[in-house]
């Protein structure tokens, strides 16, 4: 990991700008034994002329055969690591949408889903029903009042939503409702520790009342909840690496990893690469250090979708240019985690990594960006939270060690 006491010591100001572009859920696997992951699969010229010219390596989001989620998979390419500071994605997802978390408060990240008559998960996301679809149902779930505290319910995007609850004595050490698959009712909430009883039974109320008033709502039917946390307080971005950090990203719960570390938020029109690019170009002069989010290719490896998700890799390859016209120092790409089409959700798989940085770098020998490239790269194989100063050693942001 970036150790942050070293890099304060050694971080420098520079003029140089750094691109951190985050396709999420890149890295996949073969359909069938010998054919293509999606990345290999996908025409990505501009990809594979970086490749050309920089070098490739993997990185493991935690660990070596470890499944992240993404708030610990972007930690990591942030610097941080993900087994030091654990942040559930509730505090995430409020974050993300401007809903403020103390230290005492507990937010929880929701999904609306579909259950049948006898209450158990058809569908994990409620068929993803729209933002506007979701608000109405929101607004009933805002309604629920509970004894002793105070409960904030906002729409997120599409089928989530947050939740949090505020008040004296409460724990966030909770277990979460989603049984992560299909054919099994939402699980009730557990304490993990002794001091979340309390905490534990306000939440389970909260879901009972949640289920009779979405009773006849379908397909949003039910609602589960993960991730339950606070306020972690993580050391900021700017304080430990001496840059200006802004964050280009749809998804609320990107935005607010980026928040929790500092990161400005910029606001994007649109939904696509070219606008998330276009958006960071028209900041370019304020920052020193870009982190683009690219969300599709998750939803589509999630989805089962593998055409789906090289044709987003595709649309990220079209839209680089705009990028390259800036002339970054070094750009950098990547994902937070593998979501192979084939396994319809996260793995453990390494992650491909592409460095590009045209006055620095050593090039090694591979002529394309893939997962076979990847894992024969002049990088090697390499923790997430080690990515952050490569980075910056490339961008000439950090001074020698020692005599």
């Amino acid at each position: 990991m970036a150790d942050f006491r070293l890099m304060q010591e050694l971080a420098i100001e520079s003029s140089s700008k750094i691109v951190l572009l985050v396709l999420d859920g890149l890295g996949g696997i073969p359909l069938s034994p010998g054919g293509p992951t999606e990345l290999e699969a996908a025409q990505r010229p501009n990809m594979n002329r970086l490749a050309a010219q920089g070098t490739l390596g993997q990185t493991l989001p935690v660990g070596h055969g470890i499944t992240p989620g993404s708030g610990p998979g972007h930690l990591g390419l942030f610097g941080y690591d993900p087994l030091q500071y654990d942040i559930g994605r509730g505090v995430l997802e409020a974050f993300g949408i401007g809903v403020e978390v103390g230290p005492d408060d507990v937010a929880a990240r929701g999904n609306f889903c579909t259950v049948d008559e006898r209450g158990e998960i058809i569908d994990r996301r409620a068929g993803r029903i729209a933002t506007e679809a979701a608000r109405p149902l929101v607004e009933k779930l805002a309604a629920i009042s509970l004894a002793g505290v105070e409960l904030e319910v906002k729409p997120v995007k599409e089928y989530r939503f947050v939740v949090v609850m505020r008040g004296q004595n409460l724990s966030a050490a909770l277990s979460e409702t989603d049984p992560q698959r299909t054919g099994a009712p939402p699980l009730p909430v557990r304490p993990l520790d002794p001091a979340a009883d309390r905490t534990a039974r306000l939440f389970n109320q909260w879901l009972e009342s949640a289920r009779q008033r979405l009773a006849r709502d379908h397909p949003a039917n039910m609602v589960t909840l993960r991730g339950f946390s606070g306020d972690p307080r993580l050391p900021k971005f700017e304080s430990i690496y001496k840059m200006r950090p802004a964050c280009l990203a749809v998804y609320p719960m990107y935005r607010g990893v980026a928040r929790l570390v500092g990161m400005t938020t910029i606001d994007v029109r649109g939904d696509k690469p070219e606008d998330e690019f276009r958006a960071l170009a028209a900041v370019w002069a304020d920052f020193d250090f870009f982190f683009v989010h690219i969300k599709p290719t998750d939803s589509r490896g999630e989805d089962g979708d593998f055409n789906a998700k090289v044709k987003v890799i595709e649309s990220v390859d079209s839209a680089l240019p705009i990028l390259l016209d800036l002339k970054p120092d070094v750009l950098v790409i990547t994902g937070d985690h593998s979501t192979p089409a084939k396994m319809r959700t996260h793995s453990w798989h390494p992650v491909p990594l592409l460095l590009w940085a045209p006055e620095t770098i050593r090039p090694d020998d591979e002529q394309v960006f893939g997962e076979r490239a990847c894992a024969h790269g002049g990088l090697g194989t390499i923790r997430a939270a080690d990515l952050m100063p490569i980075a910056l050693a490339h961008g000439g942001r950090l001074t020698k060690y020692g005599a």
